[in-house]
């Protein structure tokens, strides 16, 4: 391989891949395509490591909890490694309970299950949560404390618990662009 260049063929593949698997979807209310967000995502990680399965793992990061791809999909097309990413990032079922209901539990299950996570794991959790963190804040400058109306869960207070606990779980990437950036935004929408 030429100087300067890497091979990509694996992050190249799952980007199409995400692209096929989130057509035809919008970002919750924000009328743009899905794939942003995983792509935004996969650009954050890319400021943490060029590691092209944890790039991957964050280009398909949702596929599984958002469309009808399921694991064994992941694992087939992209490996072991890519597959336990993924899933790592993917939300746990709450049998019997309506999203609402079992949110304040699914996010304490995944702030724990961080916390104790492996770097590769932080680091792709890392692109998803300061990719959210940018829209919330974008969001808030705009519509204020309205905000929090377009979430499952109305409560301004529960979105600070969650993504102060997210923070705390990723404290080991203190000191990169990325967790510096997502520490700011959370001050800059839920104060000091």
């Amino acid at each position: 391989m030429a100087e300067g260049h890497i091979d990509t063929t694996l992050t190249d593949r799952a980007i199409v891949f995400a692209v096929k698997a989130h057509g035809g979807t919008e970002r919750r209310g924000k009328g743009f395509p899905y794939i942003v967000h995983p792509m935004e995502a996969m650009a954050i990680v890319a400021t943490l490591t060029s590691d092209q399965e944890l790039l991957a793992a964050a280009a398909l990061h949702d596929t599984v909890e958002d469309t009808s791809v399921t694991l064994e999909d992941i694992r087939k097309e992209f490996g072991d490694r890519v597959a336990g990413l993924v899933d790592a990032e993917s939300d746990v079922e709450v049998e019997g309970e309506s999203d609402e209901q079992s949110w304040h539990y699914r996010k304490q299950v995944a702030m724990n299950r961080l916390a104790s996570a492996s770097q590769d794991v932080k680091m792709v959790a890392m692109g998803d949560k300061l990719s959210n963190m940018r829209a919330i804040a974008r969001d808030y400058e705009v519509q204020g404390d309205a905000l929090w109306d377009l979430f499952h869960i109305r409560d301004r207070r529960s979105h600070e618990w969650h993504y102060r606990g997210l923070a705390e779980a990723l404290r080991s990437l203190e000191g990169t662009f990325a967790y510096e950036e997502f520490s700011e935004l959370i001050e800059k929408v839920f104060g000091k």
